[in-house]
This record gives C-alpha cells, sequence and structure tokens, in this order.
C-alpha cells in the first residue's frame, strides 16, 4: 500500500499587485510632471521668462514696413519707396497653385492643426531632426513677426517654445487664409523682393495673379532658404529645388504625375526685373515724385503730439501714389530716348576723332580746364570726402589718381580704370536728351525721360535743366502777334533785313541787325512759310511791331516761370527754358488757348485706402480760341513744308546714313503741329510736337554748350530731337488701346481769321490794291 506524500509546509508565493501599482503611480506621476513641465513651460513663455512677448495689441496688428507705392494712369506699378520693398496683397490675389505649392511642401498638414503639428513635432524628436522639421507655416510667421533668427543652445529651445505659444496665439487671432498672407507678404525673397508680390514682379516682372505653376513652384522653393536658393547666382541649384516642389505638389495630388513630368523640363524663365531706385521705368520721374512727397509730408502731418507734427514716412507706411504717367507711353517713350540717342552718339563720337579738344568746340585749353574744376568742385565725390574732413589738396588729389570703376556705355556698364578726373571728360562726352508727354485738355503728364541713364546722369533734363529754347520760341511771338493784330497764316511780311536800334525793345550797346540762317533776304512770305522755314527776320518784324513785353506776359501765363528778360533777341529764342515749362506752354494752343497746370500726381492714399491729397485741375484762359487755333495751323505748316516735312518722308531706295541715325521713315499722314529749334553752334537741338490730344516736347544737347556737333548736318533739332519724336509716336500709335489722335485739331465755330490762303487771296484783292497791305 502506497504512502501519500506529506505535504509541504513550505508557502508558494502569490503574485504580488505592489509592484505593478508602483510602476503605475511613477508613470502618472511623471505623466502628470511632464504635462505640467510643459504647461508650465508655455506660461513662464507666455509671461515673459524667456524674453519679451508680443502683446495682444501687437499680435492683432504686427508692425511690416510698407513700401510706398507708385501707380501710373493704367494701374502698373512703376516704383517703390522703401526700407523694406514690401507690397502687401490680399490672399484673394494669390494664384491656388501658390498656396497649393506652399502647402505641399512647407506644411502638408496646415488646414488640420492649430499652430502645431504634433505629428511633424513627434517626428523630429524621434529622429532628431534628421527626417524633416516641424515647423509649421504659422510657427515660421511668428518666427519671422517677433522673434528673428535661429538662435544656438539652450536658447535654441526656448526660442521654439516661444514659437509655440505665439503660433497658437496667432492661431486664434487669424483665419488661415489671414495666416498664409502674411507669411508670404513677410519673407525676404532677396535683391530687395520682399514679400511675395515684390519677388514676382522682380524675378517674374508680373503679379502673383500670373504666375505660371513653375514660376510659383520656384518661389515656394526659395521659402527654404532664400539665400541658397536665389536663381541669380544659382540657377541649377533652384531649378533642382523647384522641382522638389513639384515632386510634393504631385505627392498630395495637387498635380500629376504627366504634368509634373513636363513642369519640371521648363527652365526657370526668370525675367529679371530689379527694384532699385536707379532701375526700372520712370526713374527721372520717380525721382521728382520723391522730392515733391518730402515737401508734402512736410505740409499735411498725420497727427501731433508732444514733441510736434507726427509725418508720413514714405519708405514705411505703405502709402499709395496714384500719378498721371501712363506706363505703357513711358515705356515707347523710353525705347525712342535709347534708340536714337545710341545711334546719334556713334555719329559724334565718330566726328569727335578728329577733334583735338574732344569733346570740346571752340574753347581754349584753359576754359576746358574751367569746366572740369567746376564739375570737380560740384561732384557728389567731393562733398563725400568733404564730410569725412578731407582738405582740398588731398580731395584735388585724389581726382588724379587712378582707381576702378564702373562707367556708362550705350552698350552696358565697362569696369575700367581711370582717374576721377578723366571720368569727368569721359562723361561730358555723352550727348544728353530729355522728353515730356503731356495731354493738353487734362494737364496730365503721360511720359517723362528725365536724361539717357539714372544711374551715370541723375541731372533731370525736364525739371531740372533750363537750356536756350532757339526757334521754338517763335510761336509765342506769333501767337501775340495774331492775338493783337488779328494776322492771317496767309499774311505777308518782307524777308529783307530789318535795324532795330540802340534803346529799342532791350537792345542795349549798338543797333541789332538779325540775319536769317540761309542768308536769304529776297522777296516776300506767308507767316505759315516764315515760321515754317524759321525766318529770323520775320519774327523781328513781329516783335518790332508789338514789343517784347506782351511775348513775355503770354509765356508767362502759360507757366512759365524762368526769368524771360524783355528785350529783342527773344524773337530769336535767346531765353533759357525748361522742357517741362515749353510742354506746358505748348500744350495752350492744342487746347484753344486755355492753359492747364501740368498734372503729375492726381491722389494719394493710406495704407487704408483712405484717401489723403486729391489734385485739384488749374487752368487760366490765355489767349482767343482763334488766335490758338491759327497758330497751331502756322505750326502745321513746320511739318508739311517746313524743317518738321521729314515726319512725312517715305521709304527711300538709297542708303542714306543719316536716315539711319534719325529714324526715318516716319510717314505720318495725320495733321501734326510741331517746331524744330537749334540754338547757336548747333548746342541745342528741340522738336515741339502736337496732335489734338498729346504734346510732347524734345530737348538734345551735351551737358555743356561747348559738347556740340560741328555742322548742322545732324546738329540741328531736326536731326537731335525730332526722330525721338517719330519714334515715340509711332510706338503709341501701333498701340490702338492709347487712343492717340489722328484726326484733325478742332476748329472754333465763326473762326474770324481766314486760314484758306487761296480764300484770303481773293478777298484782300477786293479790299486793297496798295501793295503795302499791312503797314510794316
Amino acid at each position: 500500500m502506497s504512502k501519500t506524500p506529506p505535504k509541504s509546509t513550505k508557502k508558494v508565493a502569490k503574485p504580488s499587485s505592489t509592484g505593478t501599482i508602483k510602476y503605475i503611480k511613477w508613470f502618472w506621476i511623471v505623466f502628470i510632471l511632464g504635462i505640467s513641465s510643459v504647461i508650465l513651460l508655455f506660461l513662464l513663455a507666455s509671461w515673459g521668462a524667456f524674453g519679451d512677448m508680443p502683446r495682444f495689441e501687437e499680435l492683432e496688428n504686427p508692425k511690416n514696413d510698407l513700401a510706398t507705392q507708385i501707380i501710373s494712369s493704367d494701374g502698373v506699378q512703376i516704383g517703390t519707396f522703401f526700407e523694406e520693398n514690401r507690397t502687401p496683397i490680399e490672399f484673394k490675389d494669390l494664384p491656388t497653385h501658390l498656396t497649393e505649392a506652399l502647402v505641399a511642401t512647407e506644411d502638408a498638414r496646415y488646414y488640420e492643426h492649430s499652430g502645431i503639428d504634433a505629428r511633424g513635432t513627434l517626428r523630429a524628436i524621434v529622429y532628431l531632426g534628421k527626417n524633416g522639421g516641424a515647423s509649421t507655416i504659422t510657427q515660421q510667421l511668428a518666427k519671422q513677426l517677433f522673434h528673428g533668427t535661429r538662435t544656438k543652445g539652450w536658447r535654441r529651445y526656448t526660442q521654439k517654445i516661444k514659437e509655440w505659444v505665439i503660433a497658437t496665439r496667432l492661431e486664434r487671432q487669424y483665419t488661415k487664409d489671414e495666416i498664409m498672407t502674411m507669411y508670404l507678404n513677410k519673407y525676404d525673397f532677396l535683391n530687395q523682393a520682399i514679400g511675395i508680390s515684390s519677388a514676382s514682379r522682380i524675378y517674374f516682372n508680373k503679379s502673383p495673379k500670373e504666375l505660371k505653376k513653375e514660376e510659383a513652384a520656384m518661389l515656394v522653393g526659395m521659402l527654404k532658404n532664400s539665400a541658397l536658393y536665389n536663381p541669380l547666382r544659382r540657377p541649377e541649384m533652384v531649378t533642382k529645388r523647384r522641382n522638389v516642389v513639384l515632386s510634393q505638389m504631385e505627392k498630395y495630388g495637387y498635380i500629376n504625375v504627366a504634368e509634373k513630368d513636363s513642369l519640371q523640363q521648363l527652365p526657370l524663365g526668370i525675367d529679371y526685373a530689379p527694384e532699385g531706385h536707379s532701375d526700372g521705368l520712370a526713374t527721372y520721374f520717380r525721382e521728382f515724385v520723391r522730392s515733391w512727397m518730402k515737401k508734402w509730408v512736410r505740409d499735411n502731418p498725420k497727427g501731433e503730439d508732444e514733441n510736434g507734427p507726427i509725418l508720413y514716412d514714405i519708405y514705411r507706411d505703405g502709402l499709395k501714389i496714384n500719378v498721371t504717367i501712363d506706363s505703357r507711353m513711358q515705356k515707347y517713350a523710353e525705347e525712342a530716348v535709347k534708340e536714337h540717342m545710341s545711334n546719334l552718339q556713334k555719329e559724334f563720337d565718330k566726328q569727335e576723332k578728329s577733334n583735338k579738344t574732344s569733346p570740346f568746340r571752340d574753347l581754349t585749353t584753359e576754359q576746358i580746364d574751367g569746366i572740369i574744376n567746376r564739375a570737380i568742385k560740384n561732384s557728389a565725390r567731393r562733398r563725400a570726402m568733404l564730410a569725412e574732413g578731407k582738405s582740398e589738396e588731398e580731395i584735388k588729389a585724389s581726382f588724379d589718381k587712378k582707381t576702378k570703376m564702373k562707367v556708362f556705355s550705350w552698350k552696358g556698364e565697362v569696369d575700367t580704370i581711370m582717374t576721377p578726373r578723366d571720368s569727368i571728360r569721359y562723361y561730358k562726352g555723352f550727348l544728353r536728351a530729355g522728353m515730356m508727354s503731356m495731354e493738353p485738355q487734362t494737364g496730365q503728364v503721360k511720359a517723362w525721360v528725365g536724361g539717357v541713364d539714372y544711374k551715370h546722369f541723375q541731372y533731370d533734363q525736364v525739371y531740372q535743366g533750363a537750356r536756350q529754347v532757339g526757334s521754338t520760341f517763335k510761336p509765342f511771338v506769333y501767337a501775340t502777334a495774331i492775338d493783337q493784330l488779328k494776322l492771317s497764316p496767309c499774311d505777308t511780311m518782307p524777308r529783307s533785313q530789318i535795324t532795330i536800334p540802340d534803346g529799342s525793345h532791350g537792345v542795349v550797346g549798338k543797333d541789332w541787325i538779325p540775319k536769317n540762317s540761309d542768308g536769304k533776304y529776297e522777296g516776300y512770305m506767308t507767316l505759315k512759310a516764315a515760321l515754317a522755314n524759321s525766318v529770323n527776320t520775320i519774327s523781328a518784324r513781329l516783335l518790332d511791331r508789338i514789343g517784347p513785353e506782351p511775348i513775355v506776359r503770354l509765356a508767362q501765363k502759360m507757366g512759365v516761370e524762368s526769368e524771360i528778360q524783355e528785350v529783342a533777341s527773344i524773337c530769336l529764342g535767346s531765353v533759357d527754358l525748361k522742357l517741362s515749362e515749353m510742354v506746358g506752354a505748348y500744350s495752350t494752343f492744342a487746347n484753344q488757348g486755355i492753359y492747364t497746370k501740368p498734372v503729375m500726381i492726381t491722389s494719394i492714399e493710406d495704407k487704408n485706402g483712405t484717401i489723403l491729397y486729391q489734385f485739384v485741375p488749374e487752368t487760366q484762359d490765355v489767349i482767343s480760341k482763334d488766335a490758338a487755333y491759327v497758330t497751331v495751323n502756322l505750326m502745321e505748316g513746320v511739318t508739311q513744308s517746313g524743317s518738321g516735312a521729314r515726319l512725312r518722308s517715305g521709304p527711300s531706295n538709297r542708303y542714306d546714313y543719316k536716315n539711319v541715325i534719325t529714324g526715318y521713315p516716319y510717314q505720318f499722314r495725320n495733321p501734326i503741329a510741331g517746331k524744330t529749334g537749334t540754338t547757336q553752334n548747333q548746342s541745342d537741338g528741340w522738336f515741339m510736337g502736337m496732335v489734338p490730344n498729346l504734346c510732347t516736347g524734345v530737348w538734345v544737347g551735351g551737358d555743356d554748350r561747348a559738347t556740340h556737333f560741328r555742322s548742322t548736318l545732324f546738329g540741328q533739332g531736326a536731326a537731335m530731337a525730332l526722330p525721338i519724336w517719330g519714334l515715340y509716336m509711332k510706338k503709341c500709335y501701333a498701340d490702338e488701346s492709347l487712343k492717340v489722335s489722328t484726326k484733325a485739331f478742332p476748329k472754333p465755330k465763326d473762326l474770324s481769321i481766314e486760314v484758306d490762303c487761296k480764300e484770303f487771296r481773293k478777298s484782300i484783292q477786293k479790299d486793297d490794291d496798295s501793295g503795302d497791305e499791312f503797314g510794316f
């Protein structure tokens, strides 16, 4: 019989719950402490323990320096004034493919999180940032707006905490669309392109709305690091980055594979349009606007505090200046100046090869040295050295020391080594030009070209430069005589010489006997033929009849502010006037005797669209409609049979080098009133040309009057200045959207002065047979 083994007295340990409870307890303690620490960190950050945090007001209105925009009459931004070239736009102005590219590349769950992407943050922690960062678009905006560049060490972690706090606040304050727009408006794309609007214009010469998908992808690619992905310096690297963005767009379903593959094969297509002050359209005009605005802000403060008036800041306040310039007409004007002046300069340089005193003529060595020394005295280099405390001896020596510099040429800037003194003489050899175009009825200036290149020739030949006007002053003489004496274009006068005695009409010293340029003095001429051919003796006879005083008064009523001496020689154009004055005055003739003050700025708005300034037209009745129309009729003769007749020229079968230089043929068939002007020694060439709704003036000459052509073949206004007018008008007429008139000038009802010479001859044969019809 088997025995049952005795039971063991040793106790078997039961599973204890004490350890499990202990681990759970510590887990929750650590978890709660972790959560509490995170909350505490967020609270400390929000209280400013890790540095200043933005106040609610700052979050509501983040401070950005906004560029002042200059907007043309056809709605194109032609320039900006800025500390930061930022032009804000709204979300509705962003193309859909731009926002899609941004989300696909920078923040795929942008519309799902509330400022912080938890999944992205966890991934960044696990992979130590090696598998993509965790910054959302909102966090990147927070960094840009309130705490700047990346830091190192422990500060990098506190910065990230601040970034999270600000991001969540931004998400509560703004919509997703607003945050995205603020981010794109804030980012610096380099090359003075701050914000997506500036970047679109500068890199592609278009607005954001016009960006193509591949262009938008390039700009989004730059958001990673614009200094690294700079399309002007590293196009290959930027192309690869752009293609990464396109791949991301395909990954998230914004484009298909075929479209991605097609877009990735395209070149960048950069159309670089820099917006520095010396770059872009209407540079001289923009400088005029800047000067005008400086005075306007002084006279129109936006408020006042204990320190005095609070002035608008044109570089930071985001004003909008609406101007009269038409961007299309401005472009055509600049093209015409460049096209003609580059050709004219070639001919000038060719002639100067045989000139031992080039670029000056008719001067002694002492006179030339005087010109150069005056230029040195007035130079920016000398002013800068004086500000540095340099002595006159040191300054003088510096002008004779060779140095590296970039100089202007019609083929582009040239790197060279020369002394500053030699560079002054080099620049004196370039012919200058000015051009202004204006609507006579409204006074609105549509084009303004102050010189051939603003960066190198900053003196504005439209508004600053007063030059001798020559025969372009004669219409003022004729208009005064017509207004007072009711003369007809068909009236005849002798070409013979006239003597204006000493003491008469401002003549001092000896009798004045003007001469005709062609040396001919026989027979009679109609007034229309006399003006068309600039016959000096007939202009002098008119002045002798009416005196210089009423002529000066007429010019002043037409907006001429420069001083005009009441002397007989003004009938030949001895006076110096500004091109802007001449265009305003001539417009009076086309506007039926009513002077309209030239207008450049129509209105100014603040960044919220509130109107701060609105221009008020200024007009004045100057001469009768009849006198204005007859004067226009006289000037039509200039382009029909006089010095401006080349505007009617057609193609020639023979090669004519002069025609190549001066831009023939023009082949205009519509009515054109105009007047050429050439001053002594061919120093100044003028052409004033009008059609019913556009008056345009052109001046061409050297910086100094001693810089000129050796003969009138190229040195007359018809060869120097008229071609610019012709090229410009051809371009304007080709653009039918401008609606530049081809019609006849409006004829007053019941015109009391006969302009039809055939009918005029019939009438005078009945009235007078004396042979001395007018008593001159």
